[in-house]
C-alpha cells in the first residue's frame, strides 16, 4: 500500500483557538508539511483545487511547482485538478511544464469540482459541467500522447493540426479520477482504463463502497484486465497515538470546534459525536493497531492500494500533529505495506527525459490502453 498527504489549502479560523493565519503564513506551512511528508517517507503529497473561499489552492501548478524544487522523492499529486473549468490545453502546457520540473513525479486526480462560486466564476453550469469535464479529459489525454492534435470540441475552440509544448516527460502520465458521489466519473475512469481515487470523507462506507463496485463492473465491461484495476482512498481526519483514550482526547477539541463551524455555516454535519465520527466515518483516530484494523475493514469493501490522509495540522500543535505522522509512518504504515498489496503499476520517478523530438513512446508508467466504447452507450 501507498500513502499520500494531501491538503486543500483551507483558510479557516482555527477550530480550537479561534485565530486565523494570515495567507503567506498558511502557504508556509503547506511547504513546511510536504517537506515533513517527504522526510517521514509518504509516497505523495497532494495539493488540491478550489476557485471559492475559504480556500487558497486556485493555482496548484504553482504550488506544486514550488513543491518540485524543494522535495526530491515524493511524488506530487492534484487533489483534484477541476478539468471542467479549465482550458484543457493550458493545463497541458502547466502539467508537462510541472512533469519535467519534479523529474517525473507527477500524477493527476481530475474531477469536475464542486461549489456554487466556482462554477460562476467559471461560467460553467451544473447541467453541462460533466460534458465538460468529459470533453475536456479526452482532449487532454488526446494532447499528451500525440505530437499533433485535430478536434473540434464544443466548450473551447478547435485545433487543426496542432502542436502543444513542452512535449512531457512521462508519456503519458498517469491520471487518476476523483470520485465522490457520481457514476459519471467513475465511468469515464473505466472506459479509459484509469485509477480511480474515491474522496470517501463526508458519509459513511456504503456509497462509496457502491461507487468502487461499480468502477470495477465497468472496468471490466469495457474490456480491461481486473488485475489492472486500481483504487485509492481518502480519510475523513487523522491523528494516532498510542492509546486510543489519548488520541480520541486529543482530538476532541479539534471536532467540536469543526462541529460548530459546520453549524454556523448552515451546514448539517453527518457524524454529530466524536464517537459516531471515529466509529462509522472514514476518520483514523486511535491507536496504531485500531488504524490497521480500520484501514484492514475498508480495504476489505474497497480493494484499495493507495491511502491518502489530511495533512492539515489545523487544530493541532505543530508538535502533536508531527507526533501523530511520526506514529503513523512508524507503526502504522509498515504493516499496511506488508499485508496490503501496492498498485498494478511502477511508482518511482522517471528520472532521465526521453529526447521529446524523436521519442514519443510509452514510458514507465504506462497505463493500459483505453478500450473501445461499445455502442450500447
Amino acid at each position: 500500500m501507498k500513502f499520500l498527504a494531501i491538503t486543500l489549502i483551507a483558510h479557516t479560523p482555527d477550530p480550537v483557538t479561534g485565530e486565523r493565519k494570515t495567507t503567506a503564513e498558511r502557504f508556509r506551512e503547506v511547504i513546511d508539511d510536504a517537506l515533513l511528508a517527504e522526510e517521514l517517507g509518504f509516497d505523495g503529497f497532494g495539493v488540491g483545487e478550489r476557485h471559492e473561499r475559504p480556500f487558497l489552492s486556485s493555482s496548484p501548478p504553482v504550488v506544486l511547482g514550488h513543491l518540485a524544487a524543494l522535495t526530491s522523492r515524493i511524488r506530487l499529486f492534484t487533489a483534484v485538478t477541476t478539468l471542467s473549468l479549465l482550458d484543457p490545453v493550458r493545463a497541458y502546457e502547466d502539467y508537462a511544464t510541472l512533469d519535467h520540473l519534479s523529474a517525473g513525479r507527477l500524477d493527476l486526480i481530475i474531477g469536475k469540482g464542486n461549489g456554487t462560486a466556482q462554477r460562476e466564476l467559471f461560467h460553467v453550469t451544473p447541467e453541462d459541467q460533466w460534458e465538460r469535464n468529459a470533453e475536456s479529459y479526452d482532449l487532454f489525454r488526446r494532447i499528451w500522447r500525440q505530437d499533433r492534435v485535430s478536434a473540434s470540441p464544443r466548450f473551447r475552440p478547435g485545433l487543426t493540426d496542432a502542436e502543444v509544448w513542452p512535449r512531457p516527460l512521462q508519456q503519458p502520465l498517469r491520471i487518476w479520477h476523483g470520485s465522490a458521489t457520481s457514476r459519471e466519473s467513475v465511468d469515464l475512469a473505466a472506459r479509459h482504463g484509469d485509477p480511480l481515487f474515491s474522496a470517501n470523507v463526508t458519509h459513511p462506507i456504503e456509497p462509496y463502497a457502491a461507487l468502487i463496485r461499480f468502477y470495477r463492473e465497468r472496468w471490466e465491461h469495457y474490456g480491461h484486465d481486473p488485475a489492472r484495476a486500481a483504487v485509492g482512498a481518502g480519510t475523513a481526519g487523522h491523528y494516532a497515538a498510542r492509546t486510543s483514550q489519548e488520541a480520541v482526547a486529543a482530538f476532541r477539541p479539534v471536532f467540536e470546534g469543526r462541529l460548530a463551524l459546520q453549524r454556523k455555516q448552515g451546514t448539517e454535519p453527518v457524524f454529530t459525536t466524536l464517537e459516531d465520527f471515529v466509529e462509522r466515518s472514514s476518520a483514523l483516530i486511535g491507536s496504531p493497531q485500531q488504524i490497521i484494523e480500520k484501514v484492514h475493514r475498508y480495504h476489505e469493501r474497497f480493494g484499495h492500494s493507495v491511502l491518502h490522509l489530511p495533512v492539515d495540522a489545523s487544530g493541532l500543535t505543530r508538535a502533536r500533529h508531527r507526533a501523530s505522522l511520526e506514529l503513523f509512518q512508524s507503526e502504522v504504515a509498515p504493516v499496511l505495506r506488508r499485508e496490503i498489496p501496492d498498485p498494478p503499476f511502477p511508482w518511482a520517478p522517471v528520472t532521465a527525459a526521453p529526447d521529446a523530438d524523436t521519442d514519443t513512446g510509452p514510458g514507465p508508467d504506462s497505463l493500459p490502453v483505453p478500450a473501445p466504447v461499445p455502442t450500447d452507450r
